[in-house]
């Protein structure tokens, strides 16, 4: 017989042993959000799930229940088959712990496959990340990175990352840069799944002395980051890049990549044509309609990025270290010579 697991127990569970979480839900609810590291072995497609749901509404419960379980029958066998995929312990969950987890649990028991149903689902969940980030005691000093537009910021948090320093990259977990053209290229996740990875990673570094961010603005994209972390921020040591306009168009060009994304450049475009002087506006409009993406980049920084990030230099005190550097290279390894010694990296 399957065991009923709360989210407490779980994560003890997870620290023991290898464990795989296993979404039953249906794959755009799964899309939604879910919980990290989690597969999908969805009971119900999006339209079985839709069909059953309109049973239950608006003919009866049991007439929901029979096509259910004629829908699961004809798809035991393959069902069955993707969770002998899976090597080890599975914890099987839905939305609120109901009837899909509970008929997966009972199915993989019955074929001698031991699991884990989490008691309460994705909404226990959600709710334990909520509870948690309200009463989150993080210890670290920040160390931010600031710089204006093209300086590399996120770039450089990565390559420290890759280094093993610990980096908290907001950026990364939105999925968005924080600017009207930061959505490019990427999925912007919404609040439930950034909530989700940022407190795995702030987890991950709270016996840290100092952790590495970006200096972003509160909101990045779709999502808000929580407060006691706006106040790390502020609060914490100012690393400003500074670096040749040069280098900042080709690193921009380089990550934006905008002879693949020419239409979404010009559509963000159009948000802030009318912050600017007219016939600068009509010169950026021109160069990405005709696809001379550094032609464009170049004036967008001196004539509307870089203005509105003059004030960057002077808000957060006198705690700052500025670091002028030629390539991105450079600025990486300047960071590095004034963060703590190597030892107390994680």
């Amino acid at each position: 017989m399957y065991q009923d697991i709360t989210i407490e127990e779980l994560l003890q569970l997870r620290d023991r042993k290898p464990m795989t979480l296993v979404d039953v839900r249906s794959p755009s609810e799964f899309a939604d959000s879910t919980i990290p590291g989690s597969c999908n072995i969805p009971l119900f497609t999006d339209a079985e799930r839709a069909e059953v749901g309109t049973l239950y509404k608006q003919v009866s419960v049991d007439a929901a229940k029979e096509k259910g379980l004629e829908i699961v029958s004809a798809k035991l066998p393959a069902f069955i088959k993707e969770f002998q995929k899976i090597p080890g312990d599975k914890a099987v969950f839905c939305w609120r712990g109901g009837m899909r987890s509970k008929t997966t649990a009972t199915l993989l028991s019955l074929m001698g496959i031991r699991a884990y149903r989490l008691a309460g689902g994705v909404r226990a969940y959600r709710k334990w990340v909520v509870d948690t980030l309200e009463h989150f005691q993080f210890r670290p000093r920040a160390i931010v990175i600031n710089g204006y537009t093209g300086t590399g910021k996120t770039v450089i948090l990565r390559e420290l990352k890759a280094q093993g320093y610990p980096v908290l990259d907001l950026e990364g977990l939105a999925g968005h840069r924080g600017s009207i053209f930061g959505h490019i290229g990427l999925y912007s996740r919404n609040q439930k799944t950034f909530d989700a990875l940022l407190l795995e990673e702030l987890l991950s570094l709270n016996d840290s002395p100092y952790f590495l961010m970006e200096g972003e603005s509160k909101r990045i994209g779709k999502v808000v980051m929580p407060e006691f972390l706006v106040q790390k921020k502020e609060q914490g040591k100012q690393l400003f890049i500074d670096l040749p306009i040069g280098e900042r168009v080709r690193l921009l060009v380089e990550d934006y990549r905008p002879e693949q994304h020419k239409q979404d450049c010009l559509d963000a475009f159009q948000k802030i044509k009318k912050r600017m002087h007219t016939p600068i506006a009509a010169e950026i409009e021109a160069h990405l309609q005709d696809g001379r993406f550094p032609e464009a980049v170049r004036l967008l920084l001196i004539h509307y990025y870089d203005p509105r990030y003059q004030h960057a230099t002077s808000q957060y005190g006198t705690d700052r270290t500025v670091i002028q550097a030629e390539t991105l290279q450079e600025a990486v390894q300047a960071v590095i010579d004034v963060l703590p010694v190597p030892s107390l990296t994680t």
